[in-house]
């Protein structure tokens, strides 16, 4: 184990090939988010594409004023009915994060991904056939499946990540998967006008997103692997790298994992600091998503969602940001010094610590300066990106056999609080014009940006805990000098024979 270790640290045993298969993974998991996270926000777009005029005469004069318009319904609905449908889909989303993580640790996270993302292409598919026969009840109903199907996504990516990620790569490696959100993102508020214009119409946007789905499926079907031991194209020399480089303790074999340890877990002090951070990180970052085009709209007069290039920016900014905090660690890496608690703790530091202040600068901004508030909102959520290098990769590093399970537990409360923000922003913004409350919503969100960090950065570890593996003794880790997190007293076990 230490000459695996040094091997890695003098460069000998680096990477054989500049993509392997293990980036070819990682580029599948990043298109995999990107259908995810497309799919995810399809609905808010096509809303402004399905609703129509006030009054059919008008809606009618509309479509007749273009030859190639698209014989489309076109729908009124209320405030109301929209928020129940864009709320839909996360009310099934929570509910899967937890058993999702579970099966992937379990039983393999490329089975679990393809069957979900099969049946969300299908449900997108449908999406406007529900909407006809059956109103926005039968679409909050799709939407509700969409989200069951794609709560597994975030833990059996990261169950994947655990398998298939050098301990040197894995926040480069995650950072490739996970900036597909912003890609998908970016693609939908890019392309759906003008799926919306052409002969497809609105319904347009879900059909060619349900076949790109399928697209996708064949590719993983075919180039994916749980692990790489199952890969069948793998080199034998990136398998060796991979096996003795991913984590310092052992792999469980999954048919024969020791069951979940839940009261280790939610007794374990760096979990739960992951766990506060996560629920932290996602309050100020919906904050952000959901209310600042109201704020921009109210204080400042620009219209965000108006304009395909600012709705795009902040997440394009993010998704650039990404690849050089990546980059900006590997220095540090080169660093022998600078320790992996360090690296997790600072990039985390940047992804909070600096939304915080340009947050509270934010609600400063004088009105007439337009121009320095999109820069800031920009900025504050381009940021961010730097978490992906800090508490987003810390499920692998305390127990790479039960990532998946970790983040599912995290993920789901996270994505309640991500519920709980919007609530809270109407309680406390009375009068959208006013500045002073929207100030109280910054801070607010600061103060969760800087509470969540600071625990991170006290009781946050990066070291593998003992109860990753209950019910295995290390030898190669006690031979390396390396015990388990946690475990200060155990002596390395006497080998006589071949036993212990």
């Amino acid at each position: 184990m230490t000459t695996t270790l040094n091997m890695v640290k003098t460069g000998k045993y680096a990477n054989d090939k500049i993509i392997g298969v293990r980036h070819v993974q990682c580029i599948l998991c990043f298109f995999c988010l990107s259908l995810a996270y497309a799919w995810r926000v399809n609905l808010s777009v096509a809303l402004v594409a399905m609703s129509g005029p006030s009054n059919a005469t008008e809606a009618n004069a509309t479509l007749d004023s273009s030859e190639e318009a698209a014989e489309v319904d076109l729908f009124s609905f209320t405030e109301s009915e929209k928020s129940y449908m864009l709320s839909s889909f996360f009310w099934g989303y929570i509910v899967t994060q937890v058993p999702g993580g579970y099966i992937a640790q379990r039983y393999g996270a490329k089975m679990l991904l393809m069957v979900g993302l099969v049946a969300c292409a299908i449900l997108t598919l449908l999406t406007p056939l529900s909407l006809k026969l059956g109103g926005w009840q039968a679409l909050c109903v799709v939407r509700v499946l969409e989200g069951l199907t794609q709560g597994a996504v975030h833990p059996a990516t990261h169950s994947l990540l655990a398998k298939w990620a050098p301990a040197n790569e894995r926040g480069m490696l995650a950072t490739i998967c996970y900036t597909g959100a912003q890609f998908g993102t970016i693609m939908m508020l890019a392309t759906s006008g003008f799926i919306a214009d052409s002969f497809a119409g609105w319904p347009g946007i879900f059909y060619f997103g349900g076949i790109c789905g399928f697209v996708w499926v064949l590719l993983w079907w075919i180039f994916a692997a749980s692990t790489p031991e199952e890969h069948k194209r793998i080199t034998r020399e990136e398998l060796k790298f991979i096996e003795e480089t991913r984590s310092v303790g052992k792999m469980q074999d999954a048919r024969k994992m020791a069951p979940t340890p839940w009261g280790s877990i939610f007794t374990s002090m760096p979990f739960l600091s992951l766990l506060v951070v996560h629920c932290t990180h996602m309050w100020g970052f919906w904050t952000l998503l959901t209310q600042i085009p109201s704020y921009m709209k109210n204080i400042y007069s620009i219209d965000i969602k108006s304009s395909s290039l600012l709705s795009s920016l902040p997440y394009t900014v993010m998704m650039i940001l990404s690849f050089f905090f990546v980059w900006l660690s590997k220095v540090l890496q080169n660093n022998k010094s600078i320790s992996t608690s360090f690296n997790r703790k600072f990039f985390n530091s940047v992804g909070h610590w600096i939304p915080m202040l340009s947050l509270i600068g934010l609600g400063y901004v004088p009105q007439e300066n337009s121009v320095l508030a999109v820069v800031l909102l920009t900025l504050t959520v381009g940021i961010s990106a730097a978490t992906y290098l800090g508490f987003q990769v810390n499920h692998i590093d305390l127990s790479p056999n039960y990532a998946g399970t970790l983040m599912g537990i995290t993920n789901a409360a996270a994505n309640v609080m991500s519920g709980l923000a919007p609530l809270a922003v109407g309680q406390i913004v009375k009068h959208p014009e006013n500045v002073s409350e929207w100030r109280t919503v910054f801070f607010v969100a600061a103060f969760f940006y800087f509470i969540g960090n600071l625990l991170f950065v006290v009781f946050g570890r990066t070291d593998i805990q003992k109860w990753d593996t209950p019910d295995m003794v290390d030898e190669e880790s006690i031979e390396a000098g390396l015990p388990l997190a946690g475990d200060k007293t155990r002596q390395p076990i006497p080998i006589a024979n071949g036993k212990s």
